[in-house]
C-alpha cells in the first residue's frame, strides 16, 4: 500500500480506507490525555486511543489468521468476530471503546487498519467489500 508523511502532527500519513474509496489523513498526538491517533476524514475527526496500534497487532498475532474487518458507524452493532466488534467489547485490552469521542467512536476498522499496514505490521485486503486482515 502507497502512503505518504510520517505520523506527525506536521507531516500526517495519507492513507486510503481498505476498499480505496477514500482518503485520510493520521497522525500520532502523544500529548493527548490519553495518547491518541488523530484522524481527519474530510471534514470529520475522528481519535482513537493510540495504544490501539500494539493492542490490535497483538490481537491478530493470537489470533494466527485473517479476521473480517466488519467496519461500522457507532450507532450500529458490529458484527461478531470482526475486528470492529473488537474494538467494541469490553474484553479488549482497554475494556471497551478505543474511539475517544462519543457519536464518532465507530469506523475503527475502516480507519485503523491501514495504519497498521503502513507501519508494517499487518496485511489488509483492498476489496470493494468484506476485507480482513492480518497480522505480520
Amino acid at each position: 500500500m502507497a502512503f505518504t508523511g510520517s505520523g506527525t502532527k506536521e507531516d500526517p500519513w495519507t492513507l486510503s480506507t481498505p476498499p480505496g474509496g477514500s482518503q485520510y489523513q493520521v497522525y500520532r498526538d502523544e500529548t493527548a490525555d490519553p495518547p491518541a491517533l488523530m484522524c481527519q476524514v474530510g471534514s470529520t475527526k475522528l481519535s482513537y486511543q493510540l495504544r490501539c496500534i500494539d493492542d490490535l497487532h497483538e490481537m491478530l498475532k493470537g489470533y494466527g489468521d485473517w479476521m473480517p474487518l466488519g467496519n461500522a458507524d457507532e450507532q450500529k452493532p458490529a458484527a461478531p468476530g470482526t475486528v470492529e466488534a473488537w474494538a467494541r467489547t469490553e474484553d479488549n485490552p482497554v475494556g471497551g471503546w478505543y474511539g475517544l469521542k462519543k457519536g464518532f467512536r465507530g469506523r475503527f476498522a475502516n480507519y485503523v487498519p491501514p495504519v497498521l499496514e503502513a507501519l508494517g505490521l499487518a496485511e489488509v485486503e483492498h476489496n470493494a467489500r468484506n476485507n480482513r486482515m492480518r497480522a505480520i
